[in-house]
């Protein structure tokens, strides 16, 4: 059995928890050492439990809590070279780091985790698909745009957290200036709720037992909206759609 769980989504700080057998990852960490460490304890877990931390691009809200846990709590980090060099420069890190290639997969403890790169406004993004084995996590947020590769990657997974940004009417009536809705809608920008739900729709889902609304805008979309986007595609209601928040994140999902 799979399962994951969310600290936090947002433009104010990102992370997942990913566990298989013995094995507990973090995807990202945009939130300070101790809010992580309360919001594991929310879901019953200490840093001393978890195997490391998988980046996916360096924004702030990605990764602005990535080093500081790593170094407090000996945790080695999983990161491209160009997110590596964007985020930290010249500097050494005080952690252990293992760069990777956008392309290959590798092993932690127990899981498989294949990156895949994605159109972004970073140096070097990626996302990742996570597995056991048996079954597969998709986890694609901060993404402009949809691509052959990226679709067949979340092909037939079992679980998907996908981006689902913004609204298109709302941002457009936002307080935004026109350059940030300008670069919120573009091509290696933010997914909007019908740009997810057409990307879902491109994909083979018969597998699929979860599905998590994710990066929702505080300020330009609603969970009811993105529910709705993704729940028209699956034919369930929306209530079936897990809406991901910055707060609360969201609770364990088993994926059996």
């Amino acid at each position: 059995m799979m399962r994951f769980a969310s600290l936090g989504s947002g433009s104010q700080g990102n992370a997942l928890v990913v566990e298989a057998g013995r094995t507990r990852i973090l995807v990202d960490n945009g939130m300070t050492v101790r809010e992580t460490e309360r919001r594991l304890e929310r879901l019953g877990l200490q840093p001393s439990q978890l195997t490391g931390i998988v980046v996916t691009h360096e924004h702030s809200d990605h990764i602005d809590g990535v080093f500081p846990f790593a170094c407090r709590h000996g945790l080695k980090v999983w990161l491209t070279y160009g997110t590596l060099r964007a985020a930290l420069g010249d500097k050494l890190p005080e952690c252990e780091v293992v760069v990777i290639d956008s392309h290959d997969p590798f092993a932690v403890g127990d899981l498989e985790v294949h990156p895949f790169p994605v159109p972004h406004d970073a140096r070097e993004p990626v996302q990742y698909v996570l597995g056991d084995g048996a079954r597969r996590l998709g986890v694609l947020t901060d993404v402009g745009i949809s691509t052959r590769h990226i679709e067949n990657m979340l092909n037939g997974c079992d679980a998907l957290v996908l981006e689902c940004n913004h609204d298109p009417d709302m941002l457009a009536r936002s307080k935004y200036p026109p350059w940030l809705r300008a670069r919120i809608a573009g091509p290696y920008g933010h997914l909007s709720n019908a740009v997810a739900a057409q990307l879902l729709a491109r994909l083979e889902c018969k597998r699929l037992q979860h599905i998590v609304a994710a990066h929702l805008s505080e300020q330009n979309n609603t969970p009811d909206l993105a529910q709705a986007a993704l729940a028209g595609v699956l034919g369930c209601t929306p209530d079936w759609v897990v809406a991901a928040s910055q707060d609360g994140g969201f609770g364990w999902l088993e994926v059996r």
